[in-house]
């Protein structure tokens, strides 16, 4: 069972999965801002993120072989440009265009994490001798997951690995968090979802997580509600899976995140390289994997691959 006492361990064990799923090679590095150089340059990845107890997350931007930190740089102005140029974050090869967020083509029609059941696990086919990769899906979706509860813009229901926490949950913009459930297999995380989501949603509204922290909720008291309204097909799961592969979490408490944001847009208009090739302003605050700009926002993931100067 997940419960606060663990959060400094499963922080670091998602920092080093994070850092070893970012790192294009083994020379990449985090630089302080005082060795890093005017303009930074070099292929785009999601940004990296760091918990901390009663403090805001911290964030950092992956350019190339650096690792910029953005929390100084928040109330000063800030500017990414586009060279023109995207590269598959899997083979590095040039590509006319992203696929599932930094992908070539062959690379997004091939590789198990770009597979339709990673979306909709409970669709998961690795049981029937047809996953794309079979040795990453036994690395990735025949081990233990989590369900949980988390509060972005409201409440919704998720899984992940316990590599991912929590990770996940600042990846959402999630002000608090709970895990509810731990399963043997993805396909059981998604099964769990599949049956939660019949009463709770499970999509963040990302405009609304991006104009402010939610209402503060009772995550113990939303988890027991969910329990009794999702029973019938609990039992159900339980007694076809057993009590092992199916382990429903009471006694867990919530997480709770800061997020580093000086200052909330009252409309969200949002960025996309595509269109424009420069995105400047000053940096009121980061979210989720948003960069809130008091002259829009730009979601750093959805441009994975992209070739940026940032300065």
């Amino acid at each position: 069972m997940i419960t606060p006492d663990l959060f400094d361990s499963l922080n670091e064990e998602a920092a080093s999965e994070e850092t070893k799923n970012q790192e294009q090679s083994s020379s990449a590095q985090s630089n302080e801002s005082d060795e890093l150089p005017e303009v930074v340059s070099g292929t785009l990845r999601k940004m990296i993120t760091r918990a901390n107890k009663g403090k805001p997350v911290d964030y950092f931007l992956p350019v190339g072989e650096f690792h910029v930190p953005l929390n100084p740089y928040i109330g000063k102005n800030i500017r990414l440009e586009y060279q023109g140029e995207i590269h598959c974050l899997h083979c590095g090869e040039r590509t006319n265009k992203s696929f599932g967020q930094g992908f070539c083509y062959k690379h997004f029609t091939s590789l198990a994490q770009n597979d339709s059941c990673i979306m909709s696990p409970e669709q998961c086919h690795y049981h029937e001798g047809t996953c794309r990769e079979p040795e990453w899906g036994e690395r990735n979706c025949m081990q233990s997951h989590y369900v949980y509860l988390s509060n972005s813009s409201a409440i919704k229901v998720g899984i992940t690995r316990g590599g991912q926490i929590p990770t996940r949950w600042i990846d959402q913009g999630a002000t608090q968090a709970i895990a509810i459930a731990r399963v043997t297999t993805r396909q059981l995380a998604g099964l769990l979802e599949v049956a939660f989501k019949e009463h709770v949603a499970d999509k963040t509204h990302w405009q609304a997580m991006l104009k402010g922290a939610p209402t503060v909720l009772d995550m113990a008291s939303e988890r027991d509600r969910l329990f009794e309204l999702a029973k019938p097909q609990l039992d159900a799961l339980i007694a076809e899976h057993g009590l092992v592969a199916v382990q429903l979490l009471t006694n867990g408490e919530a997480y709770e995140f800061e997020f580093p944001v000086q200052q909330y847009p009252e409309k969200v208009k949002s960025f996309n390289l595509d269109k424009t090739d420069v995105v400047e302003g000053k940096l009121m605050g980061i979210k989720g994997q948003y960069l809130i700009l008091d002259s829009g926002v730009i979601n750093i993931r959805r441009f994975g691959g992209y070739s940026v100067n940032f300065s």
